[in-house]
């Protein structure tokens, strides 16, 4: 894919959705953390779902390190693997107290040697929290990135570091929430919305769903 091509692309993407955010709910890095760590495996939803409940009673490295893990473990039974991750959450909050002050790292580092807390979250807090240009790659991304000819490749480091190169510096702080986004609601795994697509024309992607019978594109190269 030619830059031409990257640049419109994240041009509509940005005219579509001028101020992306993410969809995890929270209101500090802390929370923003925790309910990352949550959602591995587990819907956006489901996790704010929990967290609602769970940060009213504790949203602290201090209030979740003295709630404990079985204390932990009924505000996020609704959400897969909690067990291992009420250990995580437990234990992150207590490095955070014994080697960060209570505070978030604000560095990948750091942040990568906090259990549960792999690239890809590391990234996201990251973005999100501290409004560094990082990408991070969950399954969305890769497919819209490989899918698009984006920013192909094997693996999810692979796709953030071509991302990292390809994107335009003015759209790098942003295209991880726009391409999510696309890829949750719009070119989705099994059968991508490609009719309702605002990109459909630049993507490389041979095998585009049809738009049905007697419908109009609303794509085209003018939008934004």
């Amino acid at each position: 894919m030619n830059p031409a091509k990257r640049l419109e692309i994240f041009r509509r993407l940005r005219a579509q959705n001028p101020h992306p955010r993410s969809e995890l709910e929270y209101r500090t890095p802390f929370e923003l953390l925790i309910a990352v760590v949550l959602s591995a495996q587990a819907t956006d939803k489901s996790v704010n779902a929990a967290t609602a409940t769970l940060f009213k009673k504790a949203n602290t490295p201090q209030s979740l390190s003295a709630l404990g893990e079985a204390g932990l473990i009924p505000y996020i039974k609704t959400i897969g693997l909690f067990r291992s991750k009420a250990k995580n959450v437990i234990t992150l909050s207590r490095m955070l107290l014994s080697e960060h002050g209570g505070k978030v790292p604000a560095e990948r580092e750091a942040l990568m040697r906090l259990p549960g807390v792999g690239r890809k979250s590391a990234n996201v807090v990251l973005n999100v929290a501290f409004g560094q240009p990082t990408i991070a790659v969950d399954t969305h991304i890769f497919r819209v990135a490989n899918r698009t000819g984006l920013a192909p490749g094997k693996t999810p480091e692979e796709v953030e570091t071509k991302l990292l190169k390809f994107t335009p510096e003015q759209f790098r702080h942003d295209a991880h929430h726009w391409l999510i986004l696309h890829g949750r609601y719009v070119c989705q795994a099994r059968r991508p919305n490609c009719p309702e697509c605002v990109i459909a024309d630049l993507c490389e992607f041979r095998g585009k769903t049809p738009p049905a019978p007697g419908a109009r594109l609303r794509h085209n190269s003018s939008r934004g």
